[in-house]
């Protein structure tokens, strides 16, 4: 499929000011491009939205077909999400890659967890807990940069919450991973686990209810990332009922779910860099990214910094560019100001994904 040549020119998002620029061969240029076809003229211009928890390989039931994972990965990008940081997959999307009309991919691999402590078939379990560092390498190495840890599960013998790694492993794993070039993230619901994951080096953490004032200070301090994912957590409570064999986790995760607006609020107050995923695949439907950026303006980030949070900021952390020359031509085009209402994110004129005009 060849790629148009494309002209842009209007305000930026976030700064209001005119903007103007082509696309050749899928990348962003200023220098003027002659016969390039207009998109905008006048409209608000910002980069492609970034997904950065997102599993298009996984659905309810599972069994999910690359052709089922491609249908995901459509709706993602018609909600203006232009990259997709994939924390996780049964399912191999690496042939997605080919498809133009689909987002970016950034995978982390397979879940790693153990035995009867995570989702069913979702990933890799290990019996022996000392394998994790060379699980970590092949991971690292079938992923696209990242490694993804069950961080905490349930504990069936406990009846709650409780970390699947011992320090000392996670440890060792984590410099694997950083040895190989590759970040580690892990989901978790509770605390207890968060210590481990902070010392051993994390660099980023899914969910993270649990953070009290003590974790969200070393997260800062330490420059650990943070995807809250609150779309997700707004489906706790159904957990919870859900587990009536379960009396204390119940109750943890009813607290988790009560408890979360103000620790993502004390989170982003200490300066912890939050970055917007909606954990779509299973519990969540695909295609919800803005939702997630109204939740995140809900809980202490302005307009400007939930939109940084799915754009520019996330696509800085990723490595992945943003508008600038040479950077791939993610763009969306808005009718108008989306620091003015959010909503203006829900109809873009335009979405451009890897040059192509979606």
């Amino acid at each position: 499929m060849s790629l148009p040549q494309l002209h842009f020119r209007g305000r930026s998002v976030g700064s209001g000011e005119p903007v103007e620029f082509w696309v050749d061969g899928g990348v962003i240029t200023r220098t003027p491009v002659a016969g390039a076809t207009t998109i905008t003229d006048g409209g608000w211009i910002m980069p492609g939205l970034v997904d950065a928890h997102n599993h298009v390989g996984i659905a309810p039931g599972l069994g999910v077909t690359i052709e089922q994972a491609r249908s995901f990965a459509h709706q993602d990008l018609r909600a203006g999400a232009t990259l997709i940081r994939e924390v996780g997959s049964p399912l191999d999307t690496h042939p997605l890659d080919d498809d133009p009309t689909c987002p970016r991919f950034i995978r982390a691999g397979k879940h790693i967890a153990r035995p009867k402590r995570y989702l069913r078939d979702y990933g890799v379990d290990l019996d022996d807990v000392t394998d994790l560092p060379a699980e970590v390498a092949r991971q690292a190495r079938a992923g696209d940069g990242w490694v993804k840890l069950v961080g905490d599960w349930i504990d069936r013998d406990l009846g709650d919450l409780a970390p699947l790694w011992p320090d000392e492993v996670l440890l060792e794993a984590v410099s694997v991973a950083h040895d190989l070039g590759a970040k580690v993230t892990a989901h978790v619901f509770g605390a207890q686990a968060l210590h481990g994951l902070i010392d051993a080096g994390i660099d980023c953490i899914e969910h993270g209810t649990g953070l009290d004032d003590h974790l969200i200070a070393r997260m800062a301090e330490r420059n650990i990332a943070l995807v809250p994912t609150m779309i997700q957590v707004e489906n706790f409570p159904s957990i919870a009922d859900g587990a009536d064999r379960f009396p204390a986790y119940q109750k943890h995760m009813r607290k988790l779910y009560a408890d979360a607006p103000a620790t993502f609020a004390k989170a982003i107050e200490a300066g912890v860099a939050v970055y917007a995923g909606t954990d779509a695949g299973g519990f969540v439907e695909h295609g919800r990214i803005v939702d997630e950026i109204v939740a995140l303006s809900k809980v202490g980030l302005s307009p400007a910094q939930a939109i940084d949070a799915a754009c520019s900021a996330a696509r800085t952390w990723l490595d992945a560019g943003v508008l600038t020359d040479g950077d791939r031509a993610d763009v969306l085009v808005l009718e108008a100001d989306p620091l003015d209402d959010l909503a203006a994110l829900r109809a873009p004129a335009a979405i451009v994904c890897g040059g192509h005009v979606v």
